[in-house]
């Protein structure tokens, strides 16, 4: 089994995009998950490639966040797209950061990363609430990275 396969399994893998439905049931932000192995970067410069990569800035309100996770390097970042850091403050993830690193630390990794993604879905609904017209512009699927 490979880092990332021990990292988060299949069952938990599903728990958490469907943390992913439920958040977005609440904004028409769009929230993305990627996990790799490992970075030599620091973990938002390398956020921020994936996040151009997976084309998460082409939404239509640049409210895409992606959650990102070098497992090897115990490195991960939550990074949002320009339309919603035009509007919150510098340190608007700190909380969700919080979050999952407590539960990090006591291996409980995807329980830290749905229970984060949850918190970004509210926060996100005061800026950019659920629209009945809103479409589902990215994949809910964890991405995974060598």
């Amino acid at each position: 089994m490979s880092k990332i396969e021990d990292f988060i399994t299949a069952e938990q893998g599903q728990a958490i995009i469907k943390a992913i439905e439920m958040a977005e049931k609440n904004t028409s932000g769009e929230i993305r998950v990627h996990i790799e192995k490992n970075t030599e970067l620091p973990p938002l410069e390398r956020a921020l490639e994936v996040f151009h990569l997976m084309e998460m800035d082409k939404t239509d309100l640049r409210n895409g966040v992606l959650f990102y996770v070098a497992v090897e390097s115990k490195k991960f970042a939550i990074l949002g797209d320009e339309g919603i850091h035009s509007k919150v403050t510098e340190n608007f993830w700190d909380a969700e950061k919080e979050l999952m690193l407590t539960y990090f630390k006591t291996a409980e990794f995807s329980k830290g990363i749905e229970l984060a993604i949850i918190e970004v879905g509210k926060k996100l609904k005061e800026f950019f609430p659920y629209h009945s017209s809103d479409t589902d512009e990215l994949s809910n699927e964890i991405s995974r990275g060598s």
